[in-house]
C-alpha cells in the first residue's frame, strides 16, 4: 500500500506569466497542427528571430482584412468542441463582424480576438503572424538568438536574466542567472516591456547584439553573436545512494527532441545498472503531444496511454506498443506547473500504477486544440476535443493529485529559483522525498522478487 503524505503550507507561485502558448502537437498536416491542452508558459522568454514569407496564393488574404475574420469564423463553426458556442448564436456573430469595415489587418485582428472572447475559452485564441511563427519554432525545439531567458521583476520593473541556455552565446560569454539587463545595443531598458526587449535582441544568425548587464555594482557589456540554438529538453545524471544507483531525468518540455533524448538517457542508465528512476516533470508546461505518447511507451508496456473525444463523441485512442525500456521502480515529481503533455504522461503512469507521483497537484489542462495557419500568415488555436487518462479521468480544471503530497514553502521555492543547481539534489525537498519513496519501492520490488523465487 502506498503511503500518502500531506503537508500544507501557503502557496506562492513566485513566477511571472509572460505569455500564453499552445504546445501539444498530435499530428501535422499541410496547414494544421493538432494540439493538446494549451498551457501557461511561465517565467521564460526564448529570444529568437524568424522571417515571415508569403506565397503568391496568400497575397489575396493579406490585402483583404475581412477575409481573416470569416476564415476564423468558419473554423470555429466546424471544429469548436462546444456545439452551443458558449450559448452564443454563432451565425449572428458572423453577420455582425462581417458587416463591419476594416481599414487594415490590425483592425481585423482586433475584431477576431473580440469575436473569440464570446466563446469564454482562453485556449481558443488568435495569433498574429509573428506570434504564430514563434509558436512553431518553440515546438520545434530550436531557436535563433543569443539564448537567454528573461523575466521582469515585479517590484523593481527591471529585466532580469532567469538563466542562459546551456551552450548558447549568452552562456559561453558568461551571462549569469539574476543578472540585470540594463541596455540593448546602448538603449536603456528602463520601463521596457519583455516583448519589446525580445524584439530588440532577436535577429539573424551571425549578427551581433550588445547586452549591457548589471551585476552587483558593475555594468558589463557583452557583444554576442546571434546563432542557431538547439534546446536540450532532457537533463540526466546518476544519483549514487548508499545502497543503489538511481537515474535522475529532468524533462523541461516535450519538444521534437525529447523522446530521442529520453531514450538515450534511459538506455545509458540501464547499461549502468540503476535500480530505479526519478522523472522530474515539475514546471514542465507541456509540448508536443506525440512526444508525450512516445515517452509514455518507454515506461508502459501495454494498455491505453491517452484518449480524446470531440463534440460529437468521436475520438482517438493512443496505446502502448509493448516496447517499454524498463520495468524498474519509478517516482515522478510534479507540481502546479506540470501541465498538458506532462499530465498526459503522469496520468498514464499513475493509472497504470507504473510510477508513484510525488509533489503537488498538476495544472489541470485536458483540452485538445487544433492550430491552423491562416491565409495571411496568422494562426488560430481552437479547442476541438478533450483528452482522458487511461482510467477515463477528465482532469481539465481538476489536475492530477499526486500519491505523495509535499508542498514547498515560499522560502524553499525562492531558494530553488535563486540557485537552479539545487534542483534535483538533496537540497531540493521534493526530490529528497522522492528518493525516499523510490527506495521504498525498490525494496518492495526486491521483496516481491524474492518471494517469487
Amino acid at each position: 500500500m502506498r503511503e500518502k503524505i500531506y503537508v500544507r503550507v501557503k502557496k506562492d507561485s513566485a513566477v511571472v506569466v509572460l505569455h500564453w502558448q499552445e504546445v501539444e502537437l498530435m499530428s501535422i498536416k499541410s496547414r494544421e497542427l493538432i494540439l493538446g491542452a494549451a498551457v501557461v508558459v511561465v517565467a521564460t522568454v526564448a529570444v529568437m528571430g524568424v522571417g515571415v514569407r508569403f506565397s503568391p496564393s496568400q497575397a489575396f488574404f493579406r490585402d483583404n482584412p475581412k477575409e481573416v475574420v470569416d476564415e476564423v469564423w468558419q473554423i470555429i463553426n466546424y471544429q469548436y468542441v462546444d456545439g452551443t458556442f458558449n450559448q452564443t448564436d454563432w451565425r449572428e456573430v458572423r453577420t455582425e463582424y462581417l458587416g463591419r469595415s476594416y481599414a487594415n489587418k490590425s483592425e481585423a485582428y482586433g475584431a477576431v480576438r473580440e469575436m473569440l472572447e464570446k466563446l469564454g475559452d482562453p485556449y481558443t485564441r488568435f495569433m498574429d503572424p509573428e506570434e504564430f511563427q514563434n509558436m512553431q519554432i518553440d515546438t520545434a525545439g530550436e531557436l535563433t538568438g543569443v539564448g537567454i531567458q528573461i523575466t521582469k521583476d515585479e517590484e523593481t520593473n527591471k529585466l532580469i536574466v532567469i538563466a542562459p541556455i546551456e551552450e548558447s552565446p549568452a552562456f559561453t560569454a558568461g551571462i549569469l542567472a539574476q543578472d540585470i539587463l540594463t541596455k540593448i545595443d546602448g538603449k536603456s531598458t528602463d520601463g521596457m516591456e519583455i516583448n519589446d526587449a525580445v524584439n530588440l535582441i532577436r535577429g539573424k544568425p551571425g549578427t551581433v547584439v550588445t547586452l549591457t548587464i548589471q551585476r552587483g555594482e558593475k555594468e558589463i557589456d557583452y557583444p554576442l553573436t546571434r546563432a542557431k540554438i538547439e534546446i536540450h529538453p532532457v537533463k540526466a545524471r546518476l544519483e549514487e545512494t548508499p545502497n543503489e544507483k538511481i537515474g535522475y531525468i529532468r524533462l523541461n518540455q516535450f519538444s521534437a527532441q525529447s523522446s530521442q533524448e529520453m531514450e538515450e538517457a534511459m538506455r545509458k542508465f540501464e547499461e549502468e545498472g540503476v535500480a530505479g528512476y526519478v522523472l522530474d516533470l515539475r514546471s514542465n508546461p507541456g509540448g508536443l503531444m506525440y512526444s508525450s505518447v512516445e515517452i509514455a511507451r518507454m515506461w508502459i508496456d501495454q494498455g491505453t496511454i491517452v484518449s480524446t473525444v470531440d463534440r460529437v463523441g468521436r475520438g482517438e485512442v493512443h496505446q502502448a506498443n509493448h516496447r517499454a525500456l524498463t520495468d524498474k521502480p519509478l517516482v515522478v515529481l510534479v507540481d502546479g506547473g506540470s501541465a498538458s503533455a506532462s499530465e498526459i504522461l503522469s496520468g498514464a503512469l499513475q493509472d497504470h500504477e507504473r510510477g508513484v507521483l510525488v509533489g503537488t497537484k498538476t495544472f489541470g489542462k485536458g483540452l485538445v486544440q487544433s492550430v491552423r495557419g491562416l491565409g495571411d500568415g496568422s494562426g488560430l488555436a481552437v479547442t476541438i476535443s478533450k483528452y482522458l487518462t487511461p482510467d477515463g479521468r477528465d482532469i481539465n480544471k481538476e489536475g492530477i493529485e499526486p500519491d505523495v503530497v509535499l508542498e514547498l514553502t515560499d522560502a524553499q521555492m525562492k531558494e530553488l529559483q535563486g540557485d537552479r543547481t539545487k534542483i534535483g539534489t538533496k537540497n531540493d525537498p521534493q526530490f529528497a522525498l522522492g528518493l525516499q519513496v523510490l527506495n521504498r519501492e525498490i525494496e518492495q520490488q526486491k521483496g516481491g522478487a524474492a518471494l517469487a523465487r
